[in-house]
């Protein structure tokens, strides 16, 4: 009896020292929340002048207009009529944004965890027209490393900012997706199959880049986190309603819409899913990589991925793959890998492929030979540091580190830069 009882008394004291361990706080110095409430972030979306590119994200074509996401800002709208003097005509702030994608006058744009439909059927007037409230992940914003994160009290409102302050507090673990974008870090071009429309004038959709992570095929609006796959019915554009969502594995980054299907770029590999049922997107199959970071874009039977190693990406790889798909999108082969230095963006038209391959510049090739591209060079822009494209029409548009630029590549033997409109310096 005497060894139950001290049995006893022994769990007593370890109960308690756990009990006393969950009281413990600690004071540190932190990350602290800088907060916008919910009521300002509903409140925030409007149009202002024109604004210098600061740090470009995203880039979306619509009916001679090149829409540029600055980073959890909003969106420059440029007017590309004059393709040698693109004309900077204003600015929509929609704090937290990243991600757009456009139906017919209406953009749908991410705003931290809203989605927000802003009619744009007058260009110089863009108006908040629908919001589909708490359908995005909470996520944090990037934040000083070198100390701990303090805590985040989500009925406050979203984080938009840190302070580094003094912080005494109980410590306990959450687990929050933390955007680690950078205009350069982890991060859609589609051909004109993107979204299924034509970027033509009056289009139904426009054209997004290969880094995107929204997506349109008929009347419906698809985005992705990094697990997570969101649908939305835009059957009727200014009302965006949710109609479901469903996992699609893990570390989701890119999506592109191709011949009705969905193709993920992941860290670990291609991931396709069949679209003949648009409210329950089904998988097919995945080519697996060495962990990187992925964008794909996919062309006339072929599929081409480009592989980034180091930083949040993982691995050490940097190479673009080439595959040939199957009629069914199930048994996909890899045709051939060409090396490269550190590749993020790309686009494909017809034969012609640009790729974006970080500080080693813009590479052009003649991909008609799967098997030799990189003995095809035809053309490379060195001196900047690029990140994403659109290939449209004989033109290319590219965002790249320091800004946008604009290539007319109708003669390839001859690709000539148009335009160029730098990001501001830096204060």
């Amino acid at each position: 009896m005497k060894t139950i009882q001290n049995i006893f008394g022994l769990l007593v004291l370890l109960f308690s020292l756990w009990a006393c361990k969950d009281e413990y706080t600690e004071e540190f110095t932190a990350n602290s929340p800088v907060y916008l409430t919910y009521e300002e972030l509903r409140s925030a979306v409007k149009v202002t002048e024109s604004r210098e590119l600061k740090v470009p994200g995203k880039i979306y074509f619509k009916d001679n207009l090149l829409f540029v996401n600055e980073m959890f800002e909003g969106i420059h709208i440029l007017d590309m009529t004059n393709p040698a003097d693109p004309e900077n005509i204003g600015f929509i702030e929609i704090p937290g944004n990243v991600d757009i994608a456009i139906r017919n006058n209406t953009l749908y744009a991410d705003s931290y965890v809203d989605l927000v439909a802003i009619d744009i059927s007058d260009i110089d007037h863009p108006a908040e027209v629908d919001r589909v409230e708490d359908v995005f992940p909470y996520t944090l914003p990037p934040y000083d490393e070198n100390y701990r994160l303090a805590d985040i009290d989500e009925e406050k409102g979203v984080v938009v900012d840190w302070e580094i302050t003094r912080v005494r507090q109980e410590m306990e673990y959450h687990y929050y997706p933390i955007y680690f974008y950078s205009a350069r870090e982890d991060f859609a071009l589609a051909d004109l199959a993107n979204g299924g429309g034509s970027a033509a004038g009056g289009s139904t959709f426009g054209v997004g880049g290969s880094m995107a992570r929204f997506g349109l095929y008929n009347s419906y609006l698809y985005t992705v986190d990094r697990s997570m796959l969101h649908l939305f019915d835009v059957s009727d554009d200014a009302k965006p309603k949710k109609i479901g969502q469903q996992g699609v594995g893990w570390d989701v980054e890119t999506m592109f819409i191709y011949d009705d299907h969905m193709f993920l770029g992941t860290q670990s590999g291609m991931r396709v899913f069949s679209l003949e049922v648009p409210t329950v997107p089904s998988y097919l199959s995945t080519f697996w990589h060495i962990t990187s970071c992925d964008p794909v874009v996919v062309a006339d039977g072929y599929a081409y991925i480009t592989l980034r190693g180091g930083n949040t990406c993982g691995g050490s790889v940097n190479r673009l793959d080439v595959l040939r798909l199957s009629d069914n999108y199930v048994n996909n082969t890899l045709l051939a890998s060409y090396p490269l230095e550190g590749p993020y963006g790309l686009g494909i038209d017809d034969d012609i492929l640009f790729v974006c391959d970080g500080d080693a510049g813009l590479k052009v090739y003649d991909a008609s030979d799967k098997t030799h591209i990189s003995e095809n060079k035809i053309a490379t822009f060195p001196n900047i540091n690029a990140y994403d494209v659109i290939p449209l029409n004989d033109y290319l548009f590219m965002i790249g580190e320091d800004g946008f630029y604009l290539y007319d590549y109708s003669n390839l033997q001859n690709i000539q830069q148009l335009s160029f409109i730098p990001v501001a310096d830096a204060d």
